[in-house]
């Protein structure tokens, strides 16, 4: 006798993983649009797709300031950041050292680093505005309320399809966001 698993394998050979992707935005701190979108498959790490989101923003468009998680704290990263000529607001990973300083980014990085040693990770993160970051994080759950799931089955028609969600997103972002006031 032979359990489901055994006859389904042997039916349809081995079961396949399902892939997922991941969507990587990049946004507008001002307008809350979305400017920037790359669709990886799971195997490819945040910071290797930070340099492809800021080429997708026009270089005679000024980028102040590029804030990310500690995933984000790469030499790519930060040489990709500097090479725009904007702020790298990115928390040096737990176990960060200093790096030699003959690298694009490096004396932001290290000018993080010892910041946060000074002042710890707390009061860097209110200092430096790291919580702006968290506009990102409400748009990406707004962009998941248009549905966590691709319906296209060919990557590039995947790609697409998310572009158009984030073309759709920034039209109702265009079409009126609330105003919020902190209430003492």
């Amino acid at each position: 006798m032979l359990g489901e698993g055994e006859w389904k394998t042997k039916k349809h050979g081995a079961e396949y993983r399902r892939q997922w992707r991941k969507v990587h935005l990049g946004i507008d701190a001002e307008t809350l649009e979305i400017r920037a979108i790359e669709v990886a498959s799971n195997r490819v790490g945040d910071a290797q797709v930070l340099p492809e989101l800021l080429n997708q923003i026009p270089r005679d468009e000024r980028i102040d300031s590029v804030s990310g998680d500690g995933a984000y704290d790469t030499k790519n990263g930060h040489a990709a950041i500097a090479d725009r000529d904007a702020e790298a607001i990115i928390p040096v990973r737990r176990n960060g050292k200093l790096w030699k300083e003959n690298t694009l980014g490096a004396r932001a990085r290290n000018e993080t680093l010892l910041a946060t040693e000074r002042l710890g990770r707390t009061i860097w993160k209110k200092w430096s505005g790291y919580h702006r970051r968290s506009l990102v994080e409400t748009k990406m759950r707004c962009f998941k309320l248009l549905g966590e799931r691709v319906d296209a089955r060919l990557v590039n028609s995947q790609v697409a399809e998310l572009q158009i969600r984030a073309a759709l997103l920034n039209r109702f972002t265009q079409l009126g966001t609330p105003i919020t006031v902190a209430i003492p």
